[in-house]
């Protein structure tokens, strides 16, 4: 388990966001930055795709996690022939805010992107440490992404290999669109 040997990874120094396609930073909404930008292929199609989540300048001032967390936006991308993006989906309740990982700080850590799946990734807490993978899965019939796992471990930040990991998947939840899945319930 990787996230034992990192202190905390939302104090790591994250990794430089990708450069993105001339064509989706022209339909970036105004008023947000890039956070993160992975590239794959998430509908299976042999085309680059993008996922990009979005957070506002001002979020450390703006977001209360008890009562109005700022949110961030994902949004996904597919890659068309010629260079071509087409915006796919956006959902904000796909990404934690800034200070919903609790003493550790910002919970985000990244996305990874593989053959049709992506997942979020957060890790946060404190003396009780906390991860969240969030998986989704593209489903070609609905040419959408479905919710395929949610998953998470607990430890104590002293005895981290006593935890607890708990999961849920489709056969728990059914079919839940990435635009209808909201982290925050």
């Amino acid at each position: 388990m990787s996230w034992l040997l990192l202190a905390s990874p939302s104090q790591a120094p994250r990794a430089p966001v990708p450069p993105l396609p001339a064509a989706i930073r022209r339909a970036l909404p105004a008023g947000y930055a890039v956070l993160d930008a992975a590239q794959g292929d998430l509908n299976r199609d042999a085309l680059p795709d993008w996922l990009v989540v979005l957070n506002k300048p001002n979020e450390q001032k703006t977001s209360d996690v008890a009562d109005h967390p700022t949110k961030r936006p994902l949004l996904v991308f597919v890659g068309g022939t010629g260079g071509t993006y087409t915006l796919a989906a956006r959902t904000d309740n796909a990404v934690y805010c800034i200070d919903c990982g609790g003493m550790m700080g910002d919970p985000f850590v990244g996305l990874t992107i593989k053959k049709g799946y992506f997942t979020v990734e957060h890790y946060g807490g404190s003396a009780q440490r906390w991860t969240r993978y969030v998986t989704f899965r593209y489903d070609p019939a609905g040419r959408t992404w479905l919710l395929h796992r949610d998953g998470s471990e607990r430890f104590q930040a002293l005895d981290p290999a006593h935890g607890t990991t708990a999961a849920t998947t489709a056969k728990s939840f059914g079919r839940v669109p990435l635009t209808r899945f909201d982290i925050y319930k």
